[in-house]
Order: structure tokens, then C-alpha cells, then sequence
């Protein structure tokens, strides 16, 4: 006997949490999947349509916006703001305290913040010292270190985090042309690219998969 298809999620659907994991918060919107052995503490705010896989940790004070995918093992601590669409590869993790002490116990004002703007792409195993701000669209290689701001675009690998180059919209890195290989065409500064015209007719860029990582 065939098996049943899976429900279809409509705009108002809830959020799907997997038997095995668990999600504590009153705060998590339409369509977002919490998988297995995945966390959502009391006091998290999530947004609509994410994806939170296996043994992903999301602390409360911690905001999450639309369509943000976290990948297995990603740890997300209070004062830590991820905006819409951003990629958070598996085993990303955020700090939210500079100078940590086991005996000295704080409370959320003394934390330092953290933002990752819309957009931005975080590799597979990458840390973010807390305090910092990663721009729009940025592009964080697998296993960098961030210690300060990446500026929105910025292609950043390695320890501490360095620029290398600029990323397009779709993720590819842009060549000195400022022609991507999506159509997209910009204007290449050291400040960092700007729209140079519409885009153009050229192969569109990979659909993400929500099983992939960077």
C-alpha cells in the first residue's frame, strides 16, 4: 500500500517539530521545522518558514527572522540576531560574552550583540566572536574565525577572518569583471559592489537545498 503524502503546509499552517525534538518557545512562525534532537528555548523568536536541523541549539533572547536555514549542530546563544534567508552551515557557532569566567555570572545586558544581516552565508564550522556585524549578502568560507565586522558582500575565510573577494547575490564569487555567471552585473570597489545594470539573460543561479551546506 502506497504510503500517504505528507500534508501540504498552507500560509497559517504552525510550526512542525519532529517527536524527538523540542521547541519551548511561544515565539516560532508559520512553516518552520524543528528536527530532531534540535532545541528552541523559552524566549527565542523564530520566524516563518526556517529550517532547524538535528542538534541545532537556539537560546532564548536569541532572534531569528524569515526562511533562515540552520544547519545540524549550529549554536545560537542570547544577543545573537540572524535576519531573513541567511545560511548558518552545520556546526556554526556564535559567542555572546568577551571575557567569559565560570564564577562570574552576568546577565543579558552585559552580553555582547551580535548581527548577521539578511542574506549572508555562514560555512560549515564557522565561529563568530560575539560583538560583531556581517553584512548583507556576505559570504563566510568553512572554518573562518570572525573577530570583526564583514562588510556586506565580503567573501571572508581563514583565522582571524580575512576579505579574499566579493560575492554576488546568488553566492558565487565575483569575478574582477564584476560579471557574474547568473547575469548579474556590478560595479567593484574596495568599499564593495555595487548594481551596475539590470540583469542580464544567463544561467540562474542553484536552487539551495534545504539538505545542503556551504
Amino acid at each position: 500500500m502506497p504510503a500517504s503524502p505528507a500534508p501540504a503546509l498552507t500560509a497559517s499552517a504552525p510550526p512542525v517539530v519532529h517527536p524527538a525534538g523540542l521547541c519551548e518557545s511561544d515565539t516560532v512562525g508559520a512553516r518552520t521545522r524543528v528536527w530532531a534532537f534540535a532545541h528552541v528555548l523559552p524566549g527565542a523568536v523564530v520566524g516563518a518558514d526556517c529550517n532547524i536541523c538535528d542538534h541545532a541549539y537556539v537560546e532564548g533572547g536569541a532572534v531569528l527572522g524569515d526562511r533562515v536555514t540552520v544547519k545540524n549542530r549550529v549554536l545560537i546563544f542570547d544577543g545573537v540576531t540572524v535576519e531573513d534567508d541567511v545560511f548558518l552551515g552545520p556546526a556554526v557557532v556564535f559567542t555572546n560574552d568577551v571575557h567569559p569566567r565560570a564564577h562570574v555570572k552576568k546577565g543579558p545586558d552585559a552580553l555582547s550583540r551580535t548581527v548577521v544581516e539578511r542574506g549572508a552565508t555562514l560555512g560549515a564550522g564557522v565561529v563568530v566572536v560575539c560583538g560583531t556585524r556581517i553584512g548583507h549578502d556576505a559570504f563566510v568560507g568553512a572554518g573562518a574565525v570572525v573577530t570583526g565586522d564583514v562588510a556586506p558582500h565580503a567573501v571572508v575565510v581563514g583565522n582571524p577572518g580575512r576579505r579574499i573577494g566579493w560575492a554576488c547575490r546568488c553566492g558565487r564569487r565575483l569575478p574582477g569583471s564584476g560579471v557574474c555567471d547568473c547575469g548579474r552585473r556590478w560595479r567593484l570597489s574596495d568599499e564593495g559592489p555595487v548594481p551596475a545594470t539590470p540583469r542580464t539573460s544567463g544561467p540562474a543561479a542553484p536552487a539551495v537545498s534545504s539538505a545542503g551546506s556551504a
